[in-house]
């Protein structure tokens, strides 16, 4: 297994590969972990993707979720299945609003809580972002890629497969 999961912050992607792994013990790589110096400054994306491979090569099986277009790029060849979830903005607005304490992204709900409006409005341009975080871009990725993949258009869809 070696499941790479894309889509916009909120549309469920770490709640996905959770539930993909249940009780087996494959890792998780969240791409925020490798995309960023503290700061928030991002990481030049050679030191990134060379995170990523080291990764990938560590480990035998795998599920890497993100919205970072550049990464997941990097990341395709070696993945066996592709998950686009994409259960539109309001779904991802609703979730990140829900959105309990990440400890591993923020020393204390204070400090999550106060990046949660400029959250909020990022994921709300999703559709019409031109970056590699964007609609346009994982559209892209998802046509493009020639392997097994499965797009989710709503958090039913998430819960059948």
């Amino acid at each position: 297994m070696k499941v790479i999961i894309l889509g916009n912050a909120g549309s469920g992607k770490s709640t996905m590969a959770r539930r993909i792994i249940g009780t087996m013990n494959i890792p998780i790589l969240s791409l925020d972990e490798i995309a960023w110096n503290p700061g928030p400054e991002r990481k030049p994306l050679a030191e990134s993707i060379r995170d990523l491979q080291l990764f990938m090569d560590n480990h035998e099986q795998w599920i890497i979720e993100g919205c970072y277009g550049d990464l997941i790029e990097a990341a395709l060849p070696y993945c066996t299945e592709l998950r686009f979830l994409n259960p539109g903005i309001h779904i991802c607005v609703e979730h990140c609003q829900n959105r309990p304490w990440e400890a591993d992204k923020f020393p204390s709900p204070e400090a999550q809580q106060a990046m949660f409006a400029g959250l909020i409005e990022w994921v709300k341009q999703y559709d019409n972002r031109d970056d590699e975080y964007g609609l346009k871009r994982h559209r892209q990725i998802f046509d493009n890629f020639t392997g097994l993949k499965k797009e989710y258009l709503t958090v039913d869809a998430y819960n059948q497969d």
